[in-house]
């Protein structure tokens, strides 16, 4: 007589659980556009994969730098650098989040970094949301589209939201807002060293603890990384096939206030980079589209894409995400009504 074993009773739970992580809702996601509209799962399929492609490199440089950095002890140098310097730290990440080739999905590995070794709140903040609205390249596209008033405005604006952004949480630090602002890993290490005492042994390699230690952080960022980005990255082609450009842009028409506001809103989950906006932008306003609306636009969505939202979410607690996305829109109505007067 054979012998079944028994099987163990299915968790509803964690089958939950597993479906609601990133690589269960990819999944979902690809499902659902095979059972609707087959015809256009190898499109979004490969724009995803081409956008993800793209900031693979910086991905994989940022993974190797972090777990370098912490396998070497290099947080202790990191740490000291930045005591008693916010003030000088906030000015140079916002002046300097304008000149660095990032944006806003790029940026997060290394905030991710800055943040895991220590480094204060403030700065990353005014860094976080300068870097995404403008760099070299993005600066000339928007100066051929819009005109270069208009692209050194948007320059003036990412300096001055990073600054504002950086003093505003420099000051709700300083009353108890923002204590451990990252969400809780399960790892982010191993062995017994503590990544802020002692002296950086730079030659890590000889070391087999600390070889170990980098395999497992390189291991552990990496993943972390690819699954938020997958996810972002393939909502976005979802946004970009379903959702035509025309049909948002069309609803922030018009002249006033309203359009400056609903523009902000509206650009915040909005597809659009700094290399795609402009050339639409151009369109629009020759449409009607005001210039302040058009700045509400390209500000919000910079700062608070999907997948931008998508990274911070997964890397800081609710309180700090809040922050993040109220400095992106309200940067961006500000910004809006400023550009609309002087324009």
């Amino acid at each position: 007589m054979v012998e079944l074993t028994p099987q163990k009773p299915l968790d509803l739970r964690k089958t939950l659980a597993g479906l609601w992580s990133p690589w269960g809702v990819i999944l979902l996601i690809i499902v659902a556009v095979s059972l609707l509209d087959i015809a256009a799962l190898p499109d979004i399929m490969l724009m995803a994969s081409k956008s993800l492609l793209k900031t693979a490199p910086y991905i994989l440089f940022a993974v190797a730098v972090i777990a370098y950095l912490q396998a070497s002890g290099a947080e202790t140098l990191i740490a000291k650098a930045f005591e008693g310097r916010e003030f000088r730290m906030i000015v140079l990440a916002a002046l300097l989040g304008g000149l660095a080739p990032f944006c806003s999905c790029q940026v997060i590995p290394f905030i991710a970094g800055l943040l895991i070794m220590g480094v204060p709140l403030a700065p990353v903040m005014a860094f976080w949301l300068a870097s995404p609205l403008v760099d070299p390249a993005s600066l000339l596209i928007t100066a051929g589209a819009l005109g270069w008033d208009f692209a050194i405005a948007k320059a003036i604006v990412a300096v001055s939201l990073g600054l504002f952004g950086g003093f505003l949480v420099s000051f709700l630090v300083r009353y108890g807002a923002f204590a451990n602002p990252l969400r809780p890993a399960k790892t982010r290490g191993c062995g017994n060293l503590n990544p802020f005492a002692g002296q950086p042994v730079w030659k890590f390699w000889r070391e087999a603890a600390r070889r170990h230690r980098f395999a497992i952080l390189a291991k552990e960022n990496f993943l972390f990384l690819l699954k938020w980005m997958s996810l972002a990255y393939l909502v976005e082609a979802l946004m970009i096939t379903y959702i035509p450009a025309e049909m948002i842009a069309s609803i922030v028409g018009g002249s006033g206030a309203k359009p400056i506001i609903i523009s902000a809103f509206i650009g915040a989950p909005a597809y659009l980079n700094g290399y795609v906006a402009p050339p639409l932008l151009a369109a629009l306003m020759t449409q009607g589209m005001s210039a302040g609306a058009a700045m509400s636009f390209m500000v919000a969505g910079a700062v608070s894409s999907i997948p931008a939202m998508t990274a911070v979410w997964s890397l800081v607690k609710p309180r700090v995400f809040a922050t993040y996305i109220s400095l992106g829109i309200g940067g961006a109505i500000v910004a809006g009504f400023a550009f609309s007067a002087v324009a």
